[in-house]
């Protein structure tokens, strides 16, 4: 098992969690949110991202809105729901859950 596929794979399963997460803080526009993620060492690209944004949008837990830019075309910018605040922190708690559980269990270091 190479170390780089596991990591990849645990990073994907929280994507949905952080963008929820950056979105709780304010509307943000796709590059915004990329930049969020690369900061925090999540490296996304675009083709990564579109898919989760429509995938959130299509089940009600994103909201979005144009609006025109004075560099180039209108951005399209995101925004969490009702519905997205209510998953957001059912998953804040399931990951401070999962977080206390595999703390309890891994080798400290």
């Amino acid at each position: 098992m190479k170390p780089e596929n596991v990591k990849a794979q645990m990073r994907k399963g929280v994507l949905e969690f952080c963008i929820l997460s950056i979105l709780s803080r304010g509307d943000a526009y796709a590059s915004d949110i990329i930049a969020e993620l690369k900061k925090s060492k999540l490296i996304v690209v675009e083709g990564t991202l579109y898919p989760l944004l429509t995938r959130q949008k299509n089940a009600g837990l994103l909201s979005y809105r144009w609006e025109e830019s004075t560099q180039g075309p209108p951005r399209k910018y995101y925004a969490l729901t009702d519905k997205g605040k209510e998953l957001l922190s059912e998953l804040t708690e399931s990951w401070n859950d999962l977080v206390q559980a595999v703390n309890s269990i891994k080798p400290n270091s």
